[in-house]
């Protein structure tokens, strides 16, 4: 299964709309996970002509998009033996180690993440730590603070092994 990722787009504000390099890199993929801050939910109604969509709760998030199906503070996805949370904000240092032991799983969940998508701080990050896939994309209308062309992430997940990629836009 083909994933695409995107955080942080700030919809109107960065852009009036997501870019079109955006919609041709997602051509093909099955699913669309956005970590949040998406300030309109004009930008998942974009994404969704393209494929189905889940996005996590922004700490710039406000009005409609709180109230919109797609959003909650934290998907948790289960694809080819993988699990997947879709957060908007992961502190550093990450905190990988109290994830496996299940001390900050807050709400009950069983399932330690093998693969985490988060947002918040513009950047690119794509990094293993203690056997958990860390993926954020960045953005693809505000990286680093600036506005125009970003980045977003594919992950592909088969096999119960995943892989991702960073794409410049």
């Amino acid at each position: 299964m083909l994933i695409g990722l995107l955080s942080d787009t700030h919809v109107p504000q960065a852009a009036s709309k997501l870019p079109v390099e955006l919609e041709r890199t997602f051509d093909r993929v099955d699913l669309i996970l956005h970590a949040g801050d998406i300030f309109e939910s004009s930008a998942l109604d974009q994404l969704e002509r393209i494929a189905p969509v889940l996005a996590a709760r922004g700490d710039g998030d406000n009005g409609a998009v709180l109230e919109d199906k797609r959003v909650k503070w934290k998907h948790i996805i289960r694809v080819h033996g993988q699990t997947i949370w879709v957060i908007h904000e992961v502190l550093y240092p990450y905190p990988v180690l109290l994830w496996k032991t299940g001390r900050t799983l807050a709400g009950g969940e069983k399932d330690i993440p093998d693969v985490v998508v988060f947002g918040h701080d513009h950047l690119t990050i794509m990094e293993r730590h203690g056997g958990i896939l860390l993926i954020n994309p960045g953005s693809p209308t505000f990286l680093n603070y600036r506005t125009g062309l970003g980045t977003v992430g594919l992950l592909d997940i088969s096999s119960g092994e995943s892989q991702a990629r960073i794409v410049d836009l």
